[in-house]
């Protein structure tokens, strides 16, 4: 009963891993079975953050395979099919989106960041050199006269 009920288990957790989505679509070329492969791994799912349509069991990527493979029958071209998807999805389905100006923030943003931090690093630096003396300048010239009176004191011996 044990061995039964353990097998069942068993068959029902390999039953999840079965569901997973496996495209048998037919081309008329290797060439064509390239381009489609080469489209589903540059292309990212929209539901999924980092993940390309090739490797996503999402339905939504399931959906955009055969989309991508009906375009392809259809005789239209990469540029036309990513081009409709874009259209459709936004820049967030292209892994390398096109420098725009909407997408400059995202191309030079960190760029420009680091060299901020570098000029902003540079002028702290050169104004705590400008100011040889900036531990006394801020006292008055009686107490700066007393601290120098008392840096040139010499430590005197105690006898006892």
């Amino acid at each position: 009963m044990k061995r039964l009920l353990s097998a069942a288990i068993l068959g029902l957790a390999l039953l999840g891993t079965a569901q997973a989505a496996i495209d048998t679509y037919e081309f008329a070329t290797e060439a064509e079975r390239e381009r489609y492969r080469n489209l589903v791994e540059e292309l990212r799912c929209p539901k999924c953050q980092n993940q390309n349509i090739a490797d996503s069991d999402a339905p939504i990527a399931m959906d955009l395979r055969a989309q991508i493979f009906r375009m392809l029958e259809e005789g239209q071209s990469n540029e036309q099919i990513i081009d409709f998807l874009v259209s459709r999805y936004g820049d967030f389905v292209l892994y390398k989106p096109p420098v725009t100006p909407r997408t400059l923030l995202l191309w030079y943003g960190p760029a420009g960041l680091l060299v901020g931090g570098f000029v902003l690093l540079g002028v702290i630096l050169l104004r705590r050199r400008s100011k040889p003396g900036s531990a006394a300048s801020g006292l008055s010239a009686d107490e700066q006269q007393r601290l120098a009176a008392l840096l040139n004191q010499t430590p005197v011996d105690k006898k006892d």
